[in-house]
Order: structure tokens, then sequence, then C-alpha cells
């Protein structure tokens, strides 16, 4: 065994940023990245741009669960050292609207500098290592691989990833050796997800855009709104709006097994209800045709697809119909289709300073595989660039 090694389980985000601050520590480390090559997933982020993080770094934008441990984190390393340690590599950024994104728009040059970096430092990587198991004896650590590979360390920072995008090596298999070594495991749901909705509605209407309010009711508990593109799709509904919402209803789904969960989608949202009311009421007066009362305020389709509401309602009803359109969601899109994990390994299992394991003296979690998601927008992945870098600061 190499005096002192530290194995990083996972070449993303989270076990570059490792990796590379225990390399300028001068400490011996080595990347075990199970596909062959690093940072698939930064390649996805962002649709490609990569949003690195966000202007507005707060705990408040992640799960409750994980604010302490998250405030703590950025706390130790927060916006202004990630920021400072891409200008050091050479990468320049800019915002937009609050997100960070590199001004080659390519997430291709935020995984180059990275690898730059991990050159320049020496540090080897280990690809096609597929880790199996880690067992502790005495203080030593073994990382078992495929075909009987073994790495024996002093420490390892697990930082595998949670379960979305799969084909890019996220299989959520780190969950399962976490709870080997006696961690507890939140379950995972898939968040940023696509809703499957219960309307004709919908597969009327696929493939239309309009720019919408939603918010989620679940079991009569409205929550908070979330305003951006809405997409109809022949199985329900997408857009920014749907994957922003998309979370709390995930997890009522998928881990709490809830039945009544529903999307208030509010289909004119440049129009508060007094404003939508005058307008409605003067067409009426004026003859309108059903079909054509929202004539030039929603998209043709939309019109002629909600002109019942005109025919056997009055206008406060039909105001309340487009303010507040009920969908019953009956499922999520799965794993392909989620940009993030909620759920993970608990977060009251590791030490909030150094998320170094409660349970293993040795043993330390960075990045999605801990129960720490935060919202879009970038929040993702500065989690897993901070949390990546506080897992490599003990000597």
């Amino acid at each position: 065994m190499q005096e002192n090694l530290t194995v990083v389980i996972g070449g993303g985000a989270a076990g570059i940023c490792a990796a590379i601050n225990k390399g300028r520590r001068g400490e011996p480390v080595i990347i075990c990245e199970k596909a062959g090559q690093l940072g698939r997933k930064i390649l996805a982020s962002g649709n490609g741009r990569c949003n690195l993080l966000n202007d507005n770094l707060s705990e408040k934008y992640y799960n409750r669960a994980a604010r302490e441990l998250v405030k703590s984190i950025f706390a130790r390393y927060g916006k202004s050292e990630i920021l400072d340690f891409f200008k050091g590599l050479g990468l320049n950024v800019y915002s937009q609207d609050g997100r960070i994104f590199p001004v080659t728009n390519q997430a291709a040059s935020v995984l180059k500098v990275l690898e730059l970096e991990l050159k320049r430092l020496a540090i080897p990587v280990e690809y096609n290592f597929n880790c199996s198991a880690i067992s502790i004896q005495k203080g030593r650590i073994v990382v078992s691989g495929g075909a009987g590979k073994q790495i024996e360390c002093r420490k390892v920072i697990l930082t595998g990833g949670g379960k979305s995008y799969p084909v890019l090596g996220s299989d959520g298999s780190t969950y399962e050796i976490a709870k080997h070594l006696g961690h507890t495991i939140v379950e995972p749901v898939p968040s940023a997800v696509p809703l499957i909705v219960k309307d004709s509605l919908c597969r009327y209407l696929q493939g239309q855009r309009i720019s919408s309010g939603v918010k989620s009711i679940i079991d009569g508990k409205e929550g908070r709104t979330f305003k951006g593109e809405l997409l109809f799709t022949k199985y329900g509904l997408s857009g920014t709006c749907i994957l922003d919402v998309s979370n709390s209803i995930s997890v009522a789904l998928n881990r709490q097994k809830k039945a009544n969960v529903f999307l208030s989608v509010d289909l004119v949202p440049f129009m508060d209800k007094p404003q939508l009311r005058d307008e409605l009421a003067r067409r009426k007066k004026s003859g309108y045709a059903p079909e054509d009362m929202l004539t030039g305020i929603l998209p043709n389709k939309l019109t002629f697809a909600v002109k019942d509401i005109f025919e056997q309602n009055d206008i406060e009803t039909a105001v309340d119909s487009l303010k507040a359109r009920r969908f019953p969601v009956v499922a999520t899109k799965g794993w392909n289709e989620a940009e993030f994990t909620s759920g993970g390994i608990s977060v009251n299992e590791v030490n909030s300073e150094t998320l170094e394991s409660k349970l293993h003296k040795g043993v330390y979690f960075a990045g999605e595989v801990l129960d720490a998601d935060g919202e879009r927008g970038g929040y993702n992945l500065a989690w897993a660039w901070a949390s990546g870098f506080v897992a490599g600061m003990t000597g």
C-alpha cells in the first residue's frame, strides 16, 4: 500500500475536485472511474453548456434535510472559492439570469481545464474500474473492482453519483457499497423530471409550448409556484417549470406512495384574475364565440381545446379554470429522463465539516451520492464542486 494513499471512487465533478485538492496538497491519490473517460455528466450538464453554479448560492435552494450540511460546506468552500478555482485554471465565465456559464458555452471547456490540472498534478486514473466493495479492517481499507482488482489505501472518497442518466455511468451502485458499510440510504427518486398526467388535453396538445406558472397540490396542500415554459406531451407535461416543480411530486409519488397528487397550472400567468376577468367579460359582451374567447391570449389550438369552459360556465368560473387548471399526476418519467437524483446517503451520518463517515474513519462522501439535491440553475454542480473539495481537504 502506498503511504497515505486516497482512492477516489468516481471521476465526475465531485471526484475530480476531491482528487485535485489531494494532489495540490502533495498527497498520493488515484481516481477509479468505471467508464472509459472522466466527466461524462459534466459534458451533458446545462444542455452541453455546463451551468457551473449560481450567483445566489444559498442552502435554501436545497432539500430541507441537507440544508445545515450544505451551509457548513459552502462556509468552507463557497461561490468565491469555486470561481477562483476555475479562474486559476484559465476558465473565463459569465452570468446569465444568475446562472454562471463558461464564456465558451461549452461543457467540454470545463472538463478540459480539469483534465489539464489532473495531468499537471500527475494524478493517475484507473479507467474501467467498477468498484464492487469496500472492506475495512483495523484502519486498512481495501477497494475491490472487477476481475479481482484490489487497491489498498488509508482513505477512500465515494463520489459515484446518483441514478439519473444511467447511460452516463450513474447507476446507484455506490449506494449499495455505502449500505454494506452500514449507512442509511434515503430512497433515491428521479428529480427535475417530466410528469405523466392523466388528461386527454395533453395528448391533443402534444408539442404545444406556453409560458405558465405551476404548483404542486399534494394531499390538498399547495406548494410554491414555479414559472417558465410548459410543454404538452403525449404522456403528460414537461418544460422548465415542470422540471422545477417535479421534485416534491416525485418524492410524494415514488417515495411516499401518495395517490392524491395534482398539478395546478396557471395558463395565463401574465394576467392577474381581475385583468383576465375584465377582458373576458368584454369579449363575451361583444359576442365572441367560445373558441375565440382566448384568441391573442393563448395559442389557437389551446383556445379551441378549452372552449368548453365558456360554453357551460360563467366568466368567474372560466377565470378560475384558466388560472388554476388541475391535472392529476399519476407518475413521473424514469431515470433516463431525470436530470438529478433526490435521496441518497443520509446526511446525518457524515461529519458536517469534513464529510467523513461517522461510522468509519477514513471513508468520505461527496456529490450527488449524498441526500443533498438542489434546484435547477447550477446548484447541483456547485454542490459537487464544493463537497468534492471539502472531502479532499483533510490531511
